[in-house]
C-alpha cells in the first residue's frame, strides 16, 4: 500500500483550462512574457520571445527587415533613394542621347507639319537593318543548334574525361535550353539592345517563386550604377529597377521573400524618358493601377545591430558588408534585406547576379560605355556595309 501511495503522488496533477487561462492571466505581457491562448483552452507562453527572434536572424539567409526597427529601415530606405537619385541624375545625356537614336530606327510614322504641312515623317530604316544584322549574325554564333555550352578539358586527355566532359556538356545546353524557358528569349532580346544602348545586362540568380535558376534581360536604362564606376565588379552599388504587379509581391510575401505589410491595391510605377519612347515606337499605354516600381539594390551596407564589432575596442569598425535591399518606390517601404555572401566565406565577398555586355568596350566609364545610341548605330552601319 505505501509503495501504490507514493506513485500517486508522483502522478502529475491534471489542470483544468479555467486554471490555465487564469494562471496565464497572472503574467503581464509588459515584462517580455508572450501568452498566445488556444481554443481547447490551454496556451502557449513564451518567457523570451526575443530569443527566438534573434535566432531567426542569425540565419544567414534570413530577411533582416522582419527584425530592425522602423526608424532603422527608414533610415536604409533613405540611403537607397538617395543613391538611386544621384545615378539617376548623372546618365541624364545618356538618355537623351539614347532617346534620339530610338527615334532613328523608323518604327513609327509621323505626321508633320514642319518645315512645311504635309512633309515626309518617314525615316530610313538603315539603322534598324544594321541592328536587325548585327542580332542575326550573333544569335547564329552565339546560340547554334546544338546549344550554346561547350566544353574543354585541361590537361591530359582520359576517356573518363572525355566522357565527363560530354554530360556536363549535354546537362548545361538542357538547362538552359529546356528547363530555363526563359533563357533564349531573354538573350535573343538582348543582342537586339546591345548595338542600340551600348551596354545591356543579364541577370542570373536562384528564384524562390520558380524554384529553379532564371536568366533574364535587364535593359540598360533599368540598371543604375554610380557615374564613376567603370565595371560592375569594382562598384558598390548597383540598383535594379524592377517592375512588379501587386499580385507579384503578395505572392512574394507568401513565399517569405518580402516582409508583410499593408500595400495599396493601386500602385504607382514611374517611367523614364526611354521607357516612354520604346511605349511610343511600339504603339502601346502600359499604364495599369496594379503595378508599381521596386528598387533591388545590391549595396555595401552597415546594418544597425549587425555591425562588424571590433573584439578589441567591443566597438564597431565601420566597415560595410554586401547586402540586397529591396524598396517600394513610391512608398518607401523595405520589403526585404538579405546578405550578399556566401555563408562559408569569412571575407564576406559580394556575390554578383549580373553580367555586363558591351558592345564598343572603348570607354573606361560604364556609365559613358552604355553612352552610344545612335553613334553607336552609325558606327555599326559603316561596318556593315565595309563587310557588304
Amino acid at each position: 500500500m505505501a509503495i501504490e501511495k507514493n506513485n500517486e503522488e508522483k502522478m502529475p496533477k491534471e489542470i483544468l483550462p479555467e486554471e490555465v487561462e487564469l494562471q496565464a492571466q497572472d503574467l503581464n505581457p509588459s515584462d517580455g512574457v508572450d501568452i498566445q491562448m488556444l481554443q481547447d483552452g490551454g496556451a502557449i507562453v513564451d518567457f523570451d520571445p526575443q530569443a527566438g527572434a534573434m535566432q531567426g536572424a542569425e540565419i544567414h539567409t534570413a530577411n533582416l527587415a522582419e527584425f530592425l526597427d522602423e526608424d532603422d529601415l527608414t533610415m536604409l530606405a533613405s540611403e537607397v533613394l538617395e543613391a538611386y537619385d544621384e545615378c539617376a541624375s548623372s546618365r541624364d545625356e545618356w538618355e537623351q542621347s539614347y532617346k534620339k537614336g530610338l527615334d532613328l530606327l523608323g518604327f513609327k510614322y509621323e505626321d508633320r507639319s514642319e518645315p512645311f504641312q504635309g512633309a515626309s515623317g518617314a525615316t530610313h530604316p538603315v539603322l534598324a537593318e544594321a541592328v536587325t544584322q548585327f542580332q542575326a549574325q550573333a544569335y547564329k554564333e552565339l546560340m547554334p543548334a546544338s546549344g550554346p555550352v561547350r566544353t574543354q578539358i585541361i590537361g591530359l586527355e582520359s576517356s573518363e574525361k572525355v566522357s565527363q566532359a560530354h554530360r556536363v556538356k549535354e546537362f548545361m545546353n538542357y538547362q538552359l535550353m529546356v528547363n530555363m524557358k526563359e533563357y533564349e528569349p531573354e538573350f535573343d532580346q538582348m543582342l537586339f539592345n546591345l548595338p542600340l544602348s551600348g551596354s545591356t545586362f543579364k541577370k542570373v540568380y536562384y528564384d524562390s517563386i520558380l524554384a529553379r535558376s532564371v536568366s533574364k534581360f535587364v535593359p540598360a536604362e533599368d540598371l543604375y550604377v554610380p557615374f564613376t564606376a567603370t565595371s560592375l565588379d569594382d562598384t558598390e552599388t548597383i540598383i535594379h529597377k524592377i517592375k512588379m504587379t501587386t499580385n507579384d509581391i503578395r505572392q512574394h510575401q507568401l513565399a517569405g521573400v518580402f516582409k508583410d505589410f499593408e500595400m495599396d491595391e493601386e500602385g504607382v510605377y514611374n517611367k523614364n524618358d526611354i521607357e516612354e519612347t520604346k511605349d511610343r515606337m511600339s504603339g502601346v499605354d502600359s499604364k495599369a493601377d496594379d503595378v508599381c516600381s521596386v528598387l533591388e539594390a545590391h549595396m555595401h551596407l552597415e546594418i544597425p545591430g549587425y555591425e562588424d564589432i571590433d573584439p578589441k575596442t567591443n566597438e564597431s569598425t565601420g566597415i560595410k558588408f554586401p547586402y540586397i535591399i529591396t524598396v517600394k518606390e513610391d512608398t518607401a517601404e523595405v520589403l526585404s534585406i538579405k546578405r550578399n555572401w556566401n555563408e562559408t566565406d569569412l571575407t564576406k565577398k559580394r556575390q554578383d547576379y549580373f553580367v555586363h555586355f558591351k558592345f564598343l568596350p572603348g570607354e573606361t566609364k560604364l556609365n559613358r560605355c552604355s553612352r552610344a545610341s545612335s553613334v553607336t548605330l552609325m558606327h555599326l552601319v559603316e561596318i556593315l556595309e565595309m563587310r557588304l
